[in-house]
């Protein structure tokens, strides 16, 4: 059965980018004067309408010895409200951003009142002049960041492989004709057979037989406790030695029910450790919902702060 989880609230978001090549550099900045701008053409993001304003003599008198650089929403939607962030980055000759002039915005509304956001003192006019002109000219590269509405997703780890039924007669009857570990012999017609004295016992009081855990040897082993309980149920902890256990003896059926268990019961607490037993025991199922797990938002952080989660994690990394 599939593992339900929380909802998870993700904000979707659509990126663009759109480059202003700004060609006769010297002739815009003697006609224009202080507040004019220089617009690009009409690019599209999210659905939304964009342009870049290149101000060559800046944006205002404060600002009036600096290049200024903004971006305008076109036609926004009256009382609507577009939450974006921007990157403005200046190219060098090669076409690659100057790390120095690269500015990341914080996130900004556009609105019918608030419809362009940029930067008033993006580079100085003798700086721009004197490194960054080839031909007079020069580009300013925009990366535009859209948010769209916060989206409700259901998050359900994958169905794991259905445990298969009980196979425990095959099994006994492998032990039978193996003769491994026979400790009693009976003649039929004269042939002599090779049995084990626990099968019988088995047989008798089936529901005598239990498991019991000894926890200053960290290991399972048979015993008898009277009748079978289904009082307590395991815990993730339990199942995971259980699941140590039914691999190292082959145990394929008890193996793929401690893996549902981990699965069903998944949490920040277990996650680093689980998903360390899924490598080291072939469960590649299990392992998959650890990642899946994972990757859901502060879930991932959460698994790091817990005692020894970063360096389960790391040594599944490696």
């Amino acid at each position: 059965m599939a593992a339900a989880k929380p909802p998870l609230f993700v904000a979707e978001t659509v990126t663009g980018s759109h480059v202003l090549e700004v060609k006769g550099y010297s002739v815009s900045k003697v006609q224009l004067g202080v507040g004019k701008s220089i617009d690009s053409g009409v690019f599209s993001v999210a659905g939304h309408r964009w342009i870049l304003q290149y101000y060559p003599d800046g944006f205002n008198e404060e600002s009036a010895n600096h290049i200024s650089i903004f971006v305008q929403i076109e036609n926004p939607v009256a009382k609507a409200e577009v939450k974006a962030r921007f990157c403005f980055s200046l190219l060098n000759h090669a076409g690659e951003p100057v790390s120095r002039y690269t500015l990341t915005s914080k996130t900004r509304i556009f609105s019918s009142t608030n419809v362009s956001w940029g930067y008033r003192t993006f580079i100085e006019r003798k700086e721009l002049e004197s490194s960054y002109l080839r031909n007079d000219s020069f580009q300013i590269k925009c990366d535009l960041t859209v948010f769209k509405d916060v989206v409700r997703k259901e998050t359900t780890l994958a169905a794991a492989p259905a445990a298969p039924p009980p196979d425990l007669q095959r099994h006994l009857g492998n032990l039978l004709a193996s003769k491994v570990g026979g400790d009693v012999e009976f003649e039929v017609d004269g042939e002599l057979f090779t049995a084990h004295r626990t099968e019988f016992q088995w047989n008798q009081r089936l529901r005598r037989i239990t498991v019991t855990y000894d926890y200053a040897s960290t290991t399972w082993r048979p015993g008898c406790s009277g009748a079978c309980s289904t009082s307590s149920t395991p815990t993730p902890v339990m199942a995971q030695h259980l699941l140590v256990a039914a691999d190292r003896y082959d145990l394929q059926r008890l193996k793929l029910i401690c893996q549902d268990m981990l699965r069903s019961s998944m949490d920040v607490s277990i996650a680093a450790t689980t998903l360390v037993l899924a490598e080291q025991h072939g469960c590649q199922g299990l392992k998959a919902a650890c990642f899946q797990f994972l990757r859901a938002p502060g879930n991932l952080k959460a698994a790091m702060a817990t005692d020894d989660g970063f360096q389960h994690l790391r040594s599944c990394s490696q």
